[in-house]
C-alpha cells in the first residue's frame, strides 16, 4: 500500500495525471504488479489528503477543486507559512540562510521555463527548507501536506506570465533573512496572494469542468 501510495502520488505531484484524470484501482494494481486491496488503500488514503476525489457513479478521479478550495487552501498556507519564517529568521543558521539563497536563484532561473517539472520541484524544496530551519517539525510536516496540492495545481500553470518579476523568490528570501518579522510577514502575505490569484485565473476552466459534472458533487 506505501508502495503503490508513492508512485501514484509522485505521478500526480509531477503533472502525469492530471486534473480530473480517471483512475482505475484495477489497472494502477496490474500495473504495479499488486492485489487490489492494497491499491484500493493507496488511493483511500490519497482521497484523504484531497488528491483523489471519487464517486459511486463515477468512480475515481484526480480532483478538481472548486473556488472555495483554493482560496481556503491559501488561508491556511499563509497562518503556516508566516510562522515558518518567523521562526526561520530568528533561528535558522547563516549557513541555512545563504543554502536558501542560492537555492531562491535557481528557481528564480527556471520559473519562466514552459517545463514546469524542475520548477515544482524546487519550488517545493524552497519552502520546505524555510519549514526545516523554523525548527517545528508539526509545522514542517503541515507545510509538506499544504504544498502537496499546490504542486499538483502549478502543473497546470505551463506558461508563466511575461509580468511576472524573475526575482520573486529572491525577493521573498531575503525579506524572510532579514530579521525583520514585520517584514517578513509581509513579503509571505504577498508572496502567496500573488500564488492564489494566480491559481485562481488558470483554474478556471476546471471549476467549469466541476460544475458541469454533477456526478461528484457528494465528495467536493
Amino acid at each position: 500500500a506505501t508502495e503503490a501510495y508513492t508512485v501514484v502520488r509522485q505521478r500526480i505531484l509531477r503533472g502525469e495525471l492530471s486534473l480530473g484524470q480517471p483512475l482505475s484501482r484495477r489497472h494502477v494494481a496490474a500495473e504495479l504488479g499488486m492485489s487490489f486491496l492494497p491499491v484500493s488503500e493507496a488511493l483511500l488514503r490519497l482521497e484523504f489528503e484531497g488528491l483523489l476525489e471519487s464517486s459511486p457513479r463515477a468512480g475515481t478521479r484526480v480532483r478538481i477543486p472548486s473556488p472555495d478550495d483554493v482560496a481556503g487552501h491559501y488561508v491556511l498556507r499563509e497562518a503556516l507559512e508566516v510562522q515558518s519564517a518567523l521562526r526561520f529568521s530568528e533561528q535558522a543558521k547563516a549557513s541555512e540562510k545563504s543554502a536558501l539563497r542560492k537555492l531562491a536563484v535557481r528557481v528564480d532561473a527556471l520559473s519562466m521555463q514552459t517545463d514546469r517539472s524542475m520548477y515544482v520541484t524546487l519550488h517545493q524544496k524552497l519552502h520546505y527548507q524555510i519549514a526545516e530551519g523554523a525548527r517545528c517539525d508539526a509545522l514542517r510536516q503541515a507545510i509538506e501536506n499544504t504544498q502537496a496540492l499546490s504542486s499538483v495545481w502549478f502543473c497546470v500553470m505551463r506558461a508563466p506570465l511575461s509580468t511576472d518579476s524573475r526575482t520573486r523568490h529572491q525577493e521573498l528570501v531575503e525579506e524572510i533573512c532579514s530579521g525583520d518579522p514585520a517584514r517578513a510577514r509581509a513579503a509571505v502575505h504577498e508572496h502567496l496572494a500573488v500564488g492564489s490569484r494566480r491559481a485562481l485565473e488558470v483554474l478556471e476552466p476546471y471549476f467549469r469542468m466541476r460544475v458541469k459534472n454533477k456526478r461528484f458533487e457528494r465528495s467536493a
